[in-house]
């Protein structure tokens, strides 16, 4: 089972995934793609910390994650918007489609559950800055791309979850 969990900053993404996650396996591991740089990003990994309970093990990694997709147990991974500024902030202006695909190729294969989560970006405004455009795209080419290996797409508002593919509700 792969499921693709996607929608705005705070609008309840990681929870119903750990919820999901849970659901699928005992057995789990985080993936975290965010590096505490500063103290606000500090205490925003400690709330997602106290989320989790002992059942968890956690994994960091901000940049080569399909490696650590093929565990036992399911693997969440959240989130893969931070990865995608990780790669954008470490190469620049290169390409990313090796990556992407890479990635795309990961969770298509891996025989493990998985439940990955990103934001969706594309709903605002169109960013001022050249940067700015290059992720809001690289963002919902990744979204697209992983929606077509994965078998559930749940799109989160309001804490509410909304099935986009798929049948489950978490």
């Amino acid at each position: 089972m792969k499921v693709l969990v996607t929608g705005g900053s705070r609008s309840g993404k990681t929870g119903h995934a750990l919820r999901r996650a849970e659901a699928l396996s005992p057995v789990r591991s985080y993936l975290a793609t965010c590096e505490a740089r500063d103290a606000e990003m500090s205490d925003r990994i400690r709330r997602h910390q106290v989320e989790r309970d002992a059942s968890w093990r956690t994994l960091e990694e901000p940049l080569d994650i399909a490696p650590l997709l093929e565990r036992e147990g399911v693997v969440l991974v959240d989130c893969l918007t931070l990865w995608l500024s990780n790669l954008l902030e470490r190469h620049g202006d290169g390409d990313l489609t090796a990556e992407r695909e890479r990635l795309v190729q990961a969770v298509a294969t891996a025989s493990n559950p998985l439940v990955l989560v990103t934001n969706e970006v594309g709903l605002g405004l169109v960013p001022m800055h050249p940067l700015g455009r290059r992720f809001r795209d690289e963002s919902g080419w990744l979204g697209q791309a992983l929606a077509q290996v994965c078998d559930e797409v749940v799109l989160v508002a309001c804490g509410l979850p909304l099935m986009l593919k798929g049948q489950r509700t978490v």
